[in-house]
């Protein structure tokens, strides 16, 4: 008997490591002798670039970077494969690296991640993928292309540093120093959004609070924006209403439309740079999950992804979570058979989360104990 656990993180208190751990001595007391693999997964947000070099014995590039106010700091991205890089926007422009009381999507800029690119190109890494989840900035991708070598030019002709602010002030686009290796590279953006870049569902309105705009900096950054995208279609770039260009503060759209990125799912993309297809193979069952499984699960998230990959192979997947929200039952219409969730009695959040790892092994004994008296049944 072949399990196979691919199991999200439970966001604050379990990682998709200790998940496995629990879950492997789980299965060797219900089922010794078992055979189990473990592999640990991120749908494209936090925790994507650890999980894919986890399962790919890829290695770490560790590289000096400006975070989203310009600060110097240290960050990272992953290789494997010879050719490939994985890139986490967060790790460089993320909204955590910006203090509460000075966020502010005017004053932030994705140039941190631009050098992150900048420096896989460098190396000679040419497939590229980008996780774009979490960041701290509307600044329609300025800074990133800077970094890369696109010059934004106001009307004196002077080059701007690329930040939120710089929107309204851009009147031309130099890409003659676009670093050359951009051409040469396949790059996909790890993209679960599909909000445009301008307009009411588009990034400044649909994201920008979150990041310190109150309504009157986001109705300056939304003209910026728009100013902006009209620019860049005058430059022969028509992303403005591109599902997803919105993303990430617009960085969607300039990866599109500077690189010729593709947007891609998240959990689509983990999945296929860890060949979970080819795992799949021999195998009799998969345990997934997450921390709160509800409808939006069915959306770009783990189970889904996993669920959709186990019902083509005709393997059965089920779900351990921390909890079930409205419209969990959604996820059975993609490839989850089941859910178990961890907690067993009335009990608060606060002591849900201080017994996580207590209640998840439990969970799983529950799950393998099941699975064996159908097995028992269907034997008869």
């Amino acid at each position: 008997m072949r399990l196979l656990f691919a199991s999200d993180s439970f966001k604050g208190t379990l990682s998709s490591e200790q998940i496995i751990r629990l879950l492997t001595d789980s299965a060797n007391r219900i089922f010794p002798g078992c055979e189990t693999v473990g592999v640990p997964i991120a749908d494209g947000g936090e925790g994507t670039v650890d999980a894919v070099i986890a399962v790919t014995k890829g290695e770490y590039r560790r590289v000096k970077v400006h975070g989203p106010l310009g600060e110097e700091t240290e960050s990272s991205y992953g290789v494997f494969g010879g050719d490939n890089a994985i890139i986490e926007m967060a790790a460089a422009s993320g909204l955590p690296m910006v203090p509460a009381e000075k966020r502010n999507p005017l004053h932030t800029s994705t140039y941190g991640t631009g050098e992150l690119i900048k420096n896989a190109l460098d190396a000679g890494y040419r497939k590229l993928s980008i996780a774009i989840g979490g960041s701290a900035t509307n600044d329609g991708g300025m800074g990133a292309m800077r970094a890369l070598g696109v010059r934004f030019l106001d009307k004196e002709g002077k080059e701007l540093s690329g930040c939120g602010a710089d929107l309204a002030l851009v009147e031309d686009i130099d890409v003659s120093g676009l670093h050359p290796a951009a051409a040469e590279a396949e790059i996909t953006v790890m993209c679960d959004v599909n909000n445009p870049l301008t307009g009411p569902d588009g990034a400044t309105y649909t994201f920008g609070k979150q990041k310190g705009g109150t309504p009157e900096i986001l109705d300056e950054l939304e003209a910026g924006m728009k100013h902006y995208a009209a620019v860049m279609r005058n430059c022969g770039m028509d992303v403005e209403q591109l599902a997803g260009a919105g993303a990430a503060g617009g960085l969607g759209a300039a990866l599109c439309g500077y690189l010729n990125a593709t947007l891609k799912s998240g959990i689509e993309t983990v999945l296929d740079l860890i060949d979970f297809d080819g795992l799949l193979e021999g195998t009799d069952l998969v345990v997934t999950g997450e921390g709160r499984i509800d409808w939006q699960s069915a959306f770009g998230k783990v189970p889904s992804g996993i669920g959709q990959r186990c019902r083509a192979k005709k393997v059965p997947a089920v779900a351990i979570v921390g909890g079930m929200g409205d419209g969990a039952d959604k996820i059975y219409e993609f490839g989850v058979e089941s859910i178990v969730p961890t907690i067993n009695g009335a009990m608060d959040i606060e002591e849900a989360l201080s017994r996580a790892e207590e209640l998840y092994a439990n969970a799983a004994d529950r799950t393998f104990r099941m699975i064996r008296v159908g097995m028992e049944i269907a034997g008869k």
